[in-house]
Parts: C-alpha cells; sequence; structure tokens
C-alpha cells in the first residue's frame, strides 16, 4: 500500500484561479494604495507634530536608534547608497515576484496571502488617513536627520523628494510614514519565505529582510522605529482579519451567482485504515471502496487478515512474486 505522506484534510480553493483576474486585482489595491496615501495628505503642521511626539515617545523609552543609524548612513557612502536603493527598489520588486511565485508554484496557499498582504494593505492605509505623520528626513534641520535619499539622489534614479523616480516625487504623499509599510511587506515577505521556502537559505533570507529592512528605514531617516513596530502590528491584524475576509468575500461570490471556493479533500494516498477514497465535495460522487465486494484487489495490494483466510491458522503463504524479485513463483523454483 503506498505511504500516505499526509494523513486528513486540507481545505484547497475549489476554483482554480487565473491570473488574468488575479493581475487586475492587485493592480486594483496597488492602485487604491497609491491613491490613498496621495488623498491622505492631511495637514503639514500636524504630520509634523505626530512625527515630533513619536521622537519625544522613543527618546522617553530610549528606543531612539534613528539618528546614530543616520548618522552612519550619512557619513558612509558605501552603506547609504545601497540602503537607499534598497528601500527604493525592493519594496517594489521583492513582494510581487513572492506573489507570483505562490501563485505559481505554491497555489494551495495563494489564497491565504494575498488575502492577508491585501488586508494589511488597507489597514495601513487607514493609519496613513488618520494619522498623517513627518518622517524624520522631513524635520526641521535642528533635529538633527539627514535625508540620504536627497544626499545620494545623484547616485540614483530618485529624486530628492521621495523614493520616486526623478520628477515624480510631488505625486506622492510623503507625510505617510505610519505605519511603515516597508517594514510591513517585508514582514509578511519573511513569513512566506520560512513557511514555504523549502531551503536552508531561504530561511536566512526569510530573516535577513525584515530585519535589514527595518534598519535601513530608519537609517535613511525614512521612518521612527514606532513606525517599524506599527508595520508589524498592522501585518498581524491582517492576519487575524484574513480569514474572515476570505469567508465574506466567499459569501458575496455566491450572492452574487459567480461561484465560490470551498474544500476539497486533499490526500496523497490512503492511511493505514482507510476504506474510502476522499472524493472532493459537491461532485456529487459517493466514496468508493478500496476493497471491492468480489475482494479483487490492484496489483500488489494486500487484503486486510489474508493469511487467516487463504491459509487457516498455521499455514505459511507462498512468496509472491513481488518477494521473489525474479518474477517466478516460489513452487517454479
Amino acid at each position: 500500500m503506498p505511504h500516505a505522506e499526509t494523513a486528513g484534510v486540507e481545505a484547497t480553493p475549489r476554483t482554480r484561479l487565473r491570473w488574468w483576474t488575479e493581475l487586475p486585482l492587485i493592480l486594483l489595491v496597488y492602485a487604491c494604495y497609491s491613491a490613498g496615501r496621495l488623498l491622505a495628505r492631511g495637514d503639514v503642521s500636524t504630520a509634523v507634530d505626530h512625527g515630533l511626539a513619536i521622537l519625544d515617545i522613543e527618546k522617553a523609552l530610549r528606543l531612539n536608534a534613528e539618528h546614530p543609524l543616520n548618522r552612519l548612513f550619512t557619513r558612509e557612502p558605501w552603506i547609504g547608497i545601497p540602503a537607499d536603493f534598497w528601500y527604493a527598489s525592493l519594496h517594489y520588486l521583492i513582494t510581487p515576484v513572492l506573489l507570483v511565485w505562490i501563485f505559481r508554484s505554491r497555489a494551495v496557499h495563494y489564497r491565504a496571502a494575498r488575502t492577508w498582504l491585501m488586508t494589511s494593505t488597507f489597514i495601513g492605509l487607514i493609519g496613513f488617513t488618520l494619522l498623517p505623520t513627518c518622517p524624520p528626513r522631513l524635520l526641521a534641520e535642528g533635529h538633527g536627520f539627514v535625508d540620504t535619499m536627497a544626499h545620494y539622489s545623484s547616485y540614483g534614479w530618485w529624486g530628492g523628494e521621495a523614493s520616486a523616480p526623478k520628477g515624480l516625487g510631488g505625486m506622492t504623499n510623503q507625510y505617510a510614514a505610519m505605519p511603515s509599510l516597508h517594514v510591513g511587506w517585508a514582514l509578511w515577505c519573511g513569513v512566506m519565505l520560512w513557511r514555504l521556502g523549502g531551503t536552508r537559505l531561504t530561511k536566512v533570507a526569510a530573516v535577513a529582510y525584515p530585519l535589514i529592512t527595518t534598519v535601513v528605514v530608519m537609517g535613511t531617516a525614512n521612518h521612527y522605529f514606532l513606525d517599524a513596530l506599527a508595520g508589524a502590528a498592522v501585518m498581524g491584524a491582517g492576519l487575524l482579519l484574513a480569514p474572515f475576509v476570505m469567508r465574506t468575500m466567499d459569501r458575496l461570490r455566491v450572492r452574487l451567482g459567480l461561484g465560490a471556493t470551498a474544500p476539497v479533500v486533499a490526500s496523497a494516498g490512503p492511511v493505514a485504515g482507510d476504506t474510502a477514497v476522499p472524493v472532493p465535495v459537491g461532485s456529487g460522487r459517493t466514496p468508493s471502496s478500496i476493497v471491492s465486494g468480489g475482494c479483487q484487489t490492484s496489483a500488489g495490494e494486500r487484503i486486510p487478515r489474508q493469511r487467516e483466510s487463504r491459509f487457516g491458522s498455521g499455514a505459511e503463504p507462498s512468496a509472491s512474486p513481488q518477494a521473489t524479485g525474479d518474477g517466478a513463483p516460489a513452487a517454479a523454483r
């Protein structure tokens, strides 16, 4: 009997997801993300007040790591320039690449992973709207921060205003520092790599990527440490809400007559003691017995209690062709 890799059942989407439906959905969410940041500009003076309040809280708690990191990144170009490239690029490259990889290679996990990421992103937009925050790099010079993006702008594709292509900085909301979705998305990438990556290298990357991103956002003076903690908290809230969001979307699809995703039984094979082959839920088929009424079995399959039923109590069975290894019955040898 073949060995079962997993026992029990696993919930998988009944309807197969298609890239031509997923891509517009992801683009729509990203457009909402960008538009939300742009619309939630808020009052600049209020954003500055929030940034200074965060800085005061960190100093009181002795969490102010932004100043020493920012001085290091400004003094050492070999650290500051790669860090600016990291901040301006990887956020928009690693996340979609991982989404595509999960969609193609780990499809059973894709819907939950995508829903978690999108739910967290929308929670982040709420934070941008309710709490516009000035990043450290935009505070007055007397607060001791240097905008490394502007300082090293001649080395990169970004301009001096934000991590956007030169000339397009005015199209972004530079006062959307709380929470840090750079850190939040990096944390999502780390969890996905840790859970779904099968090598030691992916485990190392899963830990390193969010940690380095946290250091980078502070060293480039784009975020406070509390922004990074808020980004992680947003991802935690999104993880808790994702199952509820998926159930809500399923109910909505049913009401709209678009179909819904339902669990199917997924098994690598029968396990000891099984008497039925699992079939998809709602397929209309009834489970079939492994051993038929006439006791006809597939090649190599043993009938339960075979020894007692064929040879009686004390008799020994003949070696099967599979056991002898040369294809000849034992009696012929």
